[in-house]
């Protein structure tokens, strides 16, 4: 169980605020969520400045020290994710420290793969060999990211969205083979920069969407060095809202697409993640 927040935007985005400075921002999601729980085993922070990314990530609480505040401070970029950790597959380490990166890609998940070594026994000998030798960690959300990573390369031409639905919905088929009573979540980011999606299955995930420039709450700017001849549009993604605007919640058994027009699209996910959505218990 974690706490996530991605953003895309039309132009580079100071992003301190929803990190650190909003009422809910993701550092107070850190030490305490809420559901009461304290996210304190790592954290991670990740953009594309110039379309190379940047990973920033320690195994201590966002909450703990300047660092985080320091990290968020600087970030002002199109394309963020951020995560903090509570860890539930793999001990608190900087190897399971989200977001995982790999070339221009970027990985985040909150949420939990029931009986993951039996899980993982049946995803490893689908991997390709670069990404199996590649995986540094212990997680599940590590290897899932692997695995879409395999799929996409093999069918870089399909809809980055359709690659995110059946990874997943192939993951959710194992763990119901092992188990089809325990209860599986996979809210997951995932970007090239240009792109982004995800999804979401019994975690809470948000968004909000913003069309113009809006003056912040928290600071009163707009955070944005705004282009005149271009509008502004942008999406953030949130496990809790962050701020008091009109957060949306994203429905459960989904997956989604910020495309380059920073329109968001929702789409169900498969047979088997619908039909997890609708027999789990909706928890943080």
């Amino acid at each position: 169980m974690c706490r996530l927040y991605g953003f895309r935007g039309t132009e580079p985005t100071r992003l301190e605020c929803s990190l650190v400075r909003a009422q809910n921002a993701l550092m107070a999601q850190s030490r305490k969520d809420r559901e009461g729980l304290t996210h304190g085993h790592g954290w991670g922070v990740a953009e594309h400045p110039d379309g190379v990314p940047f990973v920033e990530k320690q195994a201590w609480a966002a909450y703990h020290g300047e660092h985080f505040k320091k990290t968020a401070a600087r970030l002002y970029s199109r394309a963020a994710i951020a995560h903090v950790r509570r860890a539930t597959v793999g001990p608190p380490s900087l190897e399971n420290t989200h977001p995982f990166v790999h070339g221009v890609w970027l990985f985040a998940h909150n949420g939990t793969v029931p009986n993951f070594e039996r899980v993982r026994e049946r995803l490893l000998p689908q991997l390709d060999e670069p990404h199996r030798s590649e995986i540094h960690g212990t997680t599940d959300s590590e290897h899932i990211f692997r695995y879409l990573l395999t799929l996409w390369q093999r069918h870089p031409d399909r809809p980055f969205i359709e690659t995110l639905r059946d990874g997943l919905e192939q993951v959710i088929a194992w763990a119901i083979e092992i188990d089809a009573a325990a209860k599986i979540s996979l809210n997951v980011l995932w970007t090239n920069g240009d792109r982004l999606v995800g999804s979401r299955l019994n975690r809470t995930l948000w968004y909000l969407e913003r069309d113009g420039l809006v003056p912040c709450e928290i600071c009163g700017e707009t955070h944005v060095h705004h282009d005149p001849q271009q509008h502004y549009r942008a999406v953030e993604v949130a496990s809790e809202p962050i701020t008091n605007e009109s957060w949306q919640q994203i429905p459960d058994g989904t997956v989604f697409t910020v495309d380059t027009d920073m329109r968001l699209r929702i789409e169900p996910m498969g047979e088997h993640g619908l039909a997890t959505a609708h027999v789990a218990t909706q928890t943080a």
